[in-house]
Parts: C-alpha cells; sequence; structure tokens
C-alpha cells in the first residue's frame, strides 16, 4: 500500500489547523485556465478517499464544449434555454458519464437552432433533427429526450406557452440488446491470449466478476481483500451506486497471478500507462476480438463486446440453479427484471433438455412401438 504513487494529487494544509485538504488535478487543469481541482473526501488509503480519487483519475477528458456566453446569446432563444438547463440542480446533479452524453445532445441542438427563439421553434424542427438520425434511432430519442428539458426551461419561464413537442416519439427497434458470447468463443479468447497478458486479464474480470466496462477499467489493488475462504473483490459500481462484494474465484486469482508486478492503482492499463476511459477500452477490447478472429458478421453486425462478458456470468450463473436474488448479488442488478430474463432462458434450456432425455427413455421402452393389437 506504501508503495502506491497518487497522480495529479495536491495537498493543501489546513489554516484552522486541522487535517490537510487534498485534491486531483483533472485532465485538461492550468493554472488560471478556469478548470477546477478535484475536492478528496477524507485521507488517503480510505474508502472513500479511494473511490473518490479512482473515480477521479478515470474522468476523461471532455471532448464537447458549448460556449455560450450571456453576452453573445440571444434572449428567449435555443441556446438561452441550453444555458439555463445547464445551471439547473438537475444537470449538475446528472453523473459525469451521462453528463457527457447531454452535452454532445446540447452541441447538436445549438449547432442546429442555436439563435432560433423557442417561441419559434416548430415541431417540424425536431422532425427533421429525428429524420436526419433515422440509421441511429437511439440517438434520435436522446435528441427528442434533451429538446423536452429544453421546452421545461421555456414553459417555466413563459417563453412559450404551448410546448411544442408535445406527444412525439422515436421507437427504437426491439432487441434483445447486447448479445452474450458463446461458451465456444470464450474458449477460442482464452486459448489465443495466455494468462499473463492484459487481454486475458480484462476478459477474466468481466466475466468472472460480472463487471461492466466502466467498473472493470477502475479495479485495483484495494478492490482486493482477504475473506475467510480466501480472497474477494469488493467495489462500488458507477452505475447504480450499488457496493459488491464478490468472492475470487481461482481463475482469476490465476489471472491476476500471472501478470508482472506493478504498483499501479489500476489492475488495467491504456498502452500508454494511463487509465482507460470507458469509451477507449470498448474500442480497445473489441480490437483484441478480432485480433483473436471472434466475429459474427452473420449476426448483423452485432459483435462479441466486453459487455456480452458480464452477460456470461450471469447466464452461467442461472444455469447453474442460481436464484434470481444470488444473481443479482453478484451483477449488482437494483432490479430482477434482467436477471428474470437469464433464469427464464436457463430453465427453457434444463427442461428441453430434460423432456428429450424422457423422450429417449420412453422410446427405448418401446412406448412409440406399433401397437399389436390394432392389426
Amino acid at each position: 500500500m506504501a508503495n502506491i504513487r497518487f497522480k495529479r494529487l495536491k495537498m493543501t494544509p489546513d489554516r484552522h489547523g486541522g487535517p490537510p485538504r487534498f485534491y486531483v488535478r483533472p485532465h485538461g487543469w492550468r493554472p488560471g485556465n478556469g478548470v477546477k481541482m478535484i475536492p478528496m473526501p477524507g485521507l488517503p488509503f480510505t474508502p472513500e478517499f479511494m473511490d473518490a480519487y479512482t473515480a477521479a483519475l478515470a474522468r476523461p477528458k471532455p471532448d464537447v464544449k458549448i460556449e455560450l456566453g450571456a453576452n453573445r446569446t440571444k434572449a428567449r432563444s435555443v441556446d438561452a434555454a441550453i444555458a439555463l438547463y445547464k445551471a439547473s440542480i438537475q444537470f449538475a446533479r446528472t453523473k459525469s458519464k451521462t453528463k457527457e452524453q447531454y452535452l454532445r445532445m446540447l452541441e447538436v441542438l445549438h449547432k442546429a437552432y442555436g439563435d432560433c427563439l423557442m417561441s419559434q421553434f416548430k415541431r417540424r424542427d425536431m422532425q427533421k433533427l429525428l429524420d436526419e438520425e433515422k440509421d441511429t434511432p437511439t440517438i434520435a430519442k436522446r435528441l427528442l429526450s434533451m429538446m423536452r428539458n429544453l421546452t421545461k426551461v421555456a414553459l417555466n419561464e413563459e417563453w412559450i406557452k404551448v410546448d411544442p413537442i408535445a406527444r412525439m416519439s422515436v421507437q427504437l427497434p426491439k432487441s434483445d440488446g447486447i448479445p452474450p458470447w458463446e461458451n465456444e468463443e470464450v474458449a477460442q479468447f482464452e486459448a489465443y491470449y495466455p494468462l499473463g497478458t492484459k487481454a486475458r486479464l480484462s476478459e477474466a474480470l468481466m466475466i468472472n466478476v460480472a463487471s461492466r466496462r466502466e467498473d472493470v477499467i477502475l479495479l485495483g489493488p484495494l478492490n482486493v481483500r482477504r475473506s475467510p475462504g480466501g480472497f474477494e473483490i469488493h467495489y462500488k459500481q458507477q452505475k447504480t451506486g450499488t457496493w459488491v462484494t464478490i468472492p475470487m474465484l481461482p481463475q482469476t486469482k490465476a489471472a491476476l497471478d500471472a501478470m508482472p508486478p506493478s504498483d499501479q492503482p489500476f489492475f488495467l492499463l491504456n498502452d500508454k500507462g494511463k487509465p482507460f476511459t470507458d469509451e477507449w477500452f470498448g474500442k480497445w477490447f473489441s480490437a483484441r476480438c478480432r485480433q483473436a478472429g471472434i466475429n459474427r458478421e452473420a449476426e448483423n453486425g452485432l459483435q462479441p463486446s466486453a459487455h456480452g462478458l458480464r452477460k456470461v456470468m450471469c447466464i452461467r450463473l442461472a444455469e447453474a440453479g442460481c436464484s434470481e436474488e444470488q444473481i443479482a448479488a453478484i451483477s449488482g442488478h437494483l432490479s430482477t427484471a434482467e436477471v428474470k430474463r437469464y433464469v427464464r432462458g436457463a430453465r427453457k434450456k434444463v427442461m428441453a433438455r430434460e423432456a428429450m432425455a424422457k423422450l429417449q427413455v420412453a422410446e427405448a421402452a418401446g412406448l412409440f412401438l406399433p401397437d399389436a393389437n390394432k392389426a
């Protein structure tokens, strides 16, 4: 623990003689450029400090900026609504990852209709934006949702009396989501990447911890602790804020032990020795899949992904007979609705096997032979 180096950390003595205060210099910070340092709670090595520190290091440099100065924004315009929305408590309480998505949607609206008065924004204007995103319905749905936030601002400020996009909707295509990996694909990946490689460690963590990619990039030595049966991984999920404690499987420990010794706070670092961002890790892992020859061109281009490995563990737990609550204790799902799908699928698979086994027993007993008495 003493060998851990705290990068980009600044300590400030307390002028009242209390404990020192710590701040992390975020990506893009320069003296006087307006980017604020991130305050850390507590002292180094305490759980709350380490959670905040790892999250601050993994925070990507903002790649979307909306410059809306008061002297350049037309009153009661879309840009003015954007400025008020960004200053709202609703936006301030949004998680950083979601906030990045919101900023991208706001940038689209700013470029398309920034100077347009909210009172002159028409339903057809929104429909035009949606039509431009017809090939990416998820983006279209996000744009519509963000515009709803702006029309609420305009209604509250009494810039408009009627919501111009009321009852507009975007229908997403039916989908089962990201497909889980097949067992053969897992075996192929493990055969290509031996123990001791970063790709194999990534795969082992995502399967055996059932973690999302935004969580796996933050896992490190401080998330590992001893338990009566050996070791366990204890971490807080970024999406749900849920703490999960998962016993470490032997294959997970083997993958960790095979890696070169390191004093870094994270198990997984990019090729430059820096923490991964969520998006960059997804691209990096997809490239490792292609390199291993795992490809699903025939399945509508839905390639095996990092998130598909999380589903593998949920499916395996269901097929092993685990209850919905037991699976959720590993996956960290707040609702069992998604978990029920895994359990139903596993039960159907087991029942199909049992049904065919009974059929074979009946056939062996001659149940389906012609009845001689009917001749």
